[in-house]
């Protein structure tokens, strides 16, 4: 399979060394994306292209947000939260992204073959999902912006939340 290439000039990184980050470095944001080995390049290229590389702390979860909100996954709630709070202390963020993705296991796991049975049904899914998870930050960190993304297997982005 042909990878496209990185749209980052040679994956440029921030120019402090990483355990050395200025007090007035530029971070942006938290990007919460899922395990998928499938996701990896393109959730990174989506953020290359938004010129965030370099600027953004990263938390995995198995389903991303549905990995927050799912009551299947409910013990990994307050690991969220806790790298939330250490990305907002640390980097200053004034943001998160929820990166979800179209065929999703975690989502099979946490509510059931039928809830993504269609395309109709997984987006509505991953929409309710979002829309909990957005309205769950703006309650504990009012200041935050939210934004709820669902990438396709093709890389393409819809905003859902």
């Amino acid at each position: 399979m042909d990878t496209p290439a990185c749209p980052c000039p040679d994956h440029v990184r921030p120019a402090a060394a990483p355990d050395a980050a200025p007090a007035d470095a530029a971070y942006d944001s938290l990007l919460l994306s899922c395990i998928d080995p499938r996701m990896v390049d393109p959730v990174f290229r989506y953020m290359c292209r938004r010129g965030l590389n370099g600027r953004y702390s990263q938390v995995v979860l198995a389903g991303a947000a549905l990995g927050v909100e799912a009551p299947a996954f409910a013990a990994w709630r307050q690991t969220f939260w806790e790298n939330l709070d250490a990305s907002i202390a640390l980097h200053r963020i004034t943001r998160v992204i929820a990166m979800n993705h179209q065929d999703c296991g975690a989502a099979r796991i946490a509510y059931g073959a039928d809830s993504v049975a269609t395309p109709e049904a997984e987006k509505s899914l991953h929409q309710r999902v979002l829309t909990a998870f957005k309205a769950e930050v703006a309650t504990r960190y009012p200041g935050l912006r939210v934004e709820g993304l669902l990438m396709g297997l093709d890389g393409g982005v819809t905003v859902l939340a």
